[in-house]
């Protein structure tokens, strides 16, 4: 069975924010607690990871993975990137260069960030990372099918990622005409939102909102949620009365697909 795994949903801060005491921040509810944004995906019997930030090693462990098949990173920003040098731990276990599909602008930033992978005489116990370069046109990785969705974060070109049925599509406040194409027939679609109200790179809540009208999956998942939006009950319950499948998702939902 093919399924997505909600590792984080949460914006670059997660939810609580550190020093906020807003109804949200402070909800006992444990679906209001969000990691940053990250997904699992086990697909046609592999196991990828949408993703690495800085709360890689907790999801790891609370899901208890203990193998992935690869790294897909949709931009370079920390929250999204932060946590790579966690892959040394698949290292030691699996006694092999781990391997990390990015484009090109990705991979700079890695090279400046994590110098220490780079470098000419890498430190012994250093993460390896075996790059692979991709670009918006469709790569396999070991035989799998991966069609990149291009969109852009403002003025950062990134990409969201789909693997058969499912379309998983983060910090992003719009997507060129010509990719929904990429986003017709999904049984499951996630998309970012941050709040209601415009805002300058996520799609605000009516934004996400129409978008997921308009790609019609069968069901639809909002993520990289913030603290400026409802408690997930209330969120879920406003969602609920719209004239299709929306909802947001939490940490540990699993959807198959």
């Amino acid at each position: 069975m093919n399924s997505i795994t909600f590792l984080g949903t949460g914006t670059s801060q997660g939810i609580p924010m550190i020093g906020c005491n807003c109804e949200v921040c402070t909800s006992e509810d444990p679906h209001d607690k969000r990691l940053r944004c990250s997904a699992l995906v086990r697909f046609q019997g592999k196991t990828f990871l949408i993703d690495a930030g800085p709360d890689f090693r907790q999801q790891m462990l609370r899901e208890k993975i203990a193998h992935l098949d690869a790294i897909l990173l949709t931009h370079h920003h920390k929250d999204h990137t932060g946590g790579l040098d966690d892959v040394r731990s698949f290292n030691y276990l699996e006694k092999r260069s781990f391997p990390i599909f990015c484009e090109a602008q990705v991979l700079e930033s890695l090279k400046k960030e994590y110098y220490y992978v780079f470098a000419e005489k890498p430190y012994p116990g250093a993460p390896e990372m075996d790059i692979h370069l991709i670009t918006s046109l469709p790569f396999e990785i070991d035989g799998i099918a991966v069609t990149p969705v291009r969109a852009m974060h403002y003025k950062l070109p990134i990409l969201g990622f789909r693997f058969g049925d499912c379309a998983y599509v983060t910090d992003a406040n719009y997507i060129p005409e010509s990719e929904f194409e990429k986003l017709k027939g999904l049984k499951i679609f996630v998309l970012n939102t941050v709040k209601r109200g415009r805002h300058i790179s996520h799609y605000a809540l009516e934004e996400a909102i129409e978008i997921c009208r308009r790609v019609g999956a069968e069901k639809s998942y909002l993520t990289h949620l913030s603290h400026l939006l409802p408690r997930h009950a209330e969120l879920s319950k406003e969602l609920s009365a719209l004239p299709f499948y929306l909802q947001p998702a939490y940490d540990g939902l699993t959807v198959n697909f």
